[in-house]
C-alpha cells in the first residue's frame, strides 16, 4: 500500500474487517507481521505461492519454524494456468504437499490458489486429508466446482464479482454454509481495473453478493461472519482472533 497504508489500517479499525494477509513469499509474511503489530484485526497467514514455488523447492525444511509460528497456511497451492513453463509444475507440486503435510500434522486452515490445476488441487486434498480448505478466488470448471463444494471447502468472492459472469454465477452457487469474501489487497482491483483496492472494498463485494442470491448485505455479512467462526471453531490457533472477532 506504499503510502496509503495508514488510511487502510484506519478504514480496517473503523470498519472493524478482520483481515487474512496471506503471504506469497517469506518477505511477505515478514511484512504482514510488521502491519499486524499495528493493528490486530490483520491476522498474518504464512505460505509460499505457486508462482514462488521454485525459489522455496530445495529449501523447505528452513520453513518448519515459520509454518509452526503461523495461525493459518496460504497462499499455497498450484498454477498451471498463468504459469506456462510446465517445467515448474514439480516444484509448485513439492511445495504444495509440504504446506499439506504440515497442515495436517498442525491442524491448521489453508487458503489455496487453484488457478489451471483444480482436480489436482482437489485429489491433494482427499489424499491429504484436509478437511478445512479455503479455496480462493475460483474460476475453474463448474464440475470440479462442485466436487470442491461436496468436499466441504469454503470458497472466497471476491472484487471480480462486479463484472465476470462466470464468478457472479459462483456467487449464487455457493452453499451459503460454504461462503466467504475477500478482496485479494490491494492487487486483485489494480489487476482488474488498473486502480489500487482498499479494505471497504470488501463492502461492495457483499453487497453486489447480496444482490445476486436475492439476499440482503446484512444477511450476507452474517453468513460469512457465520462461517468464518465455524470454519475455524475449536482453533487453538485462531482462538485469540476469535475473540478479536466477537469483540469487535
Amino acid at each position: 500500500y506504499g503510502e496509503e497504508l495508514e488510511a487502510c489500517l484506519r478504514e480496517i479499525e473503523e470498519h472493524q474487517i478482520l483481515t487474512i494477509a496471506v503471504a506469497m513469499d517469506l518477505p511477505s509474511y515478514q511484512r504482514s507481521l510488521e502491519i499486524a503489530d499495528r493493528c490486530d484485526l490483520v491476522l498474518p497467514a504464512f505460505g509460499v505461492h505457486p508462482k514462488r514455488a521454485p525459489e522455496y523447492a530445495a529449501r523447505l525444511r528452513q520453513l518448519d519454524n515459520v509454518i509452526e509460528q503461523s495461525p493459518m497456511i496460504g497462499e499455497i497451492g498450484l498454477d498451471f494456468h498463468w504459469v506456462e513453463d510446465a517445467a515448474q509444475y514439480p516444484a509448485q507440486k513439492k511445495v504444495l504437499e509440504y504446506f499439506l503435510a504440515a497442515a495436517r500434522e498442525q491442524n491448521k486452515v489453508v487458503n489455496l490458489h487453484t488457478k489451471g490445476a483444480e482436480k489436482e488441487i482437489l485429489d491433494l486434498l482427499e489424499r491429504y486429508d484436509i478437511r478445512r480448505a479455503i479455496v480462493h478466488w475460483y474460476s475453474g470448471p463448474a464440475d470440479i466446482f462442485h466436487a470442491l463444494i461436496d468436499y466441504g471447502a469454503y470458497f472466497t468472492v471476491g472484487v471480480e464479482v462486479f463484472s465476470a459472469e462466470n464468478i457472479q454465477a459462483i456467487a449464487r452457487e455457493v452453499p451459503a454454509g460454504q461462503l466467504l469474501t475477500e478482496t485479494d489487497n490491494p492487487g486483485g482491483l489494480k489487476w482488474l481495473r488498473g486502480v489500487v483496492g482498499r479494505p471497504l472494498e470488501v463492502e461492495k463485494v457483499v453487497q453486489v453478493i447480496a444482490a445476486l442470491r436475492q439476499s440482503t448485505a446484512d444477511a450476507v455479512t452474517k453468513i460469512v461472519y457465520d462461517n468464518f467462526m465455524k470454519l475455524t471453531a475449536d482453533d487453538p490457533w485462531l482462538a485469540d482472533v476469535r475473540a478479536r472477532v466477537r469483540g469487535s
